[in-house]
């Protein structure tokens, strides 16, 4: 192997791994087959409890479970918040009899499993997790 071949084929691997590395910070939100593609104002409504119905199919988010990765980037990249503040407004809002929070799942495989069965479900997982057939409703 000449000199150049190897310099582009050294490049490429690393451009492969780049491109892998940033596949797996990146966060995929997913819905039940009912629901449809939505934008990120919307999205941030429906996980912050403002908007509980769109296009008339009644929502309901799903949370990864506090303190996970996927949760942290889904909060920082989709709501622009942390975890701090994203749990003190529910507890206000809970304090106020606005709602609770959505319910929570500890895995990947929960989250998909419950969005898969749950009608009006809404959930994140980590876009190297996501599987062919599944409802993308927001991609960043």
């Amino acid at each position: 192997m000449t000199r150049l071949k190897f310099n582009r084929a050294l490049c490429a691997v690393m451009l492969a791994g780049f491109t892998l590395a940033q596949a797996a910070d990146r966060i995929v939100v997913i819905g039940h087959a009912n629901v449809r593609k939505l934008d990120q104002a919307t999205l941030q409504r429906i996980f912050t409890g403002k908007t509980i119905e769109v296009d008339g199919v009644r929502v309901q988010p799903v949370n990864a479970a506090p303190g996970t990765a996927v949760r942290q980037r889904f909060l920082s990249q989709y709501l622009q918040t942390d975890e701090d503040q994203y749990v003190g407004y529910w507890t206000v809002r809970r304090y106020v009899g606005k709602g609770t929070p959505p319910p929570e799942v500890k895995q990947g495989a929960e989250m998909v499993d419950m969005v898969g069965k749950t009608p009006g479900a809404i959930g994140y997982i980590d876009e190297a997790d996501l599987q062919p057939g599944m409802n993308v409703l927001l991609r960043k």
